[in-house]
This record gives C-alpha cells, sequence and structure tokens, in this order.
C-alpha cells in the first residue's frame, strides 16, 4: 500500500474518473486486506459495502488514516493511534450495517426518509449477492462511465 504522494483527503463527489478508478481499486485492495487481516464479518464489512455512501465514507477515511499512521514518517506511535481509532470505527460501521440493510448474502439500497415536501423514491429492491467480485467491477465500470460523461456535458457546455 505505498503511494508516490502523502495521503490526503479524498472528496468521492468531486473526483474524476481516471481518479474515482485508481481510488475505488486502492480502497478494494485496503477493505479486502482489512476483513482478511482482522478476520471482519460481514455486520462490520459487507460484500456490496462499496453500493452505500455510508460504508464507502467510513472506510476510505480508515483507510486514509491507516496510511498516515503507518507512513515511513509517521511517529512510531502513530499505530496505537490507529489501532484506537479502527476499534471506534467497527462500532460505527457495525451501526451503518444495520442502518443499510445488507447482509452477507443479501443487497438492498439505504432506505431514504424524506423530509416534508421532498420526494422521496421507492425502496429498491433486495438482490442475492451471488458475486461480489464482479459486482464491484460493474460498479466501478459504471462510476467512471457516469464521471467521463458528466465531465463530457460539462465540457461540451464550456465550448459550445
Amino acid at each position: 500500500m505505498t503511494r508516490d504522494e502523502p495521503p490526503g483527503p479524498i472528496n468521492w463527489n468531486v473526483l474524476d474518473a481516471d481518479q474515482a478508478e485508481v481510488e475505488w481499486r486502492d480502497l478494494d485492495r485496503f477493505v479486502l486486506w482489512l476483513k482478511t487481516s482482522f478476520g471482519l464479518s460481514p455486520s462490520i464489512v459487507p460484500p456490496h459495502w462499496h453500493r452505500h455512501d455510508e460504508l464507502i465514507w467510513e472506510l476510505s477515511a480508515l483507510h486514509l488514516h491507516f496510511l498516515a499512521c503507518y507512513d515511513e514518517v509517521a511517529s512510531p506511535s502513530a499505530p496505537i493511534v490507529w489501532m484506537r481509532e479502527f476499534a471506534e470505527a467497527r462500532h460505527r460501521l457495525r451501526e451503518w450495517v444495520s442502518v443499510c440493510g445488507t447482509r452477507l448474502d443479501r443487497d438492498r439500497p439505504t432506505r431514504q426518509t424524506g423530509w416534508p415536501g421532498e420526494k422521496v423514491e421507492a425502496p429498491g429492491v433486495e438482490v442475492m449477492i451471488e458475486d461480489r467480485t464482479a459486482d464491484f467491477e460493474e460498479f466501478v465500470r459504471a462510476d467512471v462511465l457516469r464521471r467521463r460523461r458528466a465531465q463530457a456535458t460539462v465540457d461540451q457546455q464550456l465550448l459550445g
């Protein structure tokens, strides 16, 4: 998990397509390492974590904190700080998973509660999880394509 530059905050809302693809793959490697190294159950890190914004942001923050705490210029005590933060993050992850409704074998979009006057979309349907890796690849492909199309629209508006 070596980078050419020090880690900085990642704002998933503003990444371009190329940045997003790199960050998705980097985060996925970290999440798989985390799940395996610490024996995390699906109640903490479910297979479809990538389909839930609340889990993406939490895991991304944990990843960046890990990179900073285990950087070669970090304080020798930084790893224990990361372990303490990881313990707290596990509690938050468990809560997020409980609220969003994703599980080991099934997933559904996180339910949204509308405020008065807001249009709320119908809740998504629950799907069986057949192949986590294939789903992740499709998710990343769709996200990168969406970002490319958005950038092309902006470019077209600026030029035309």
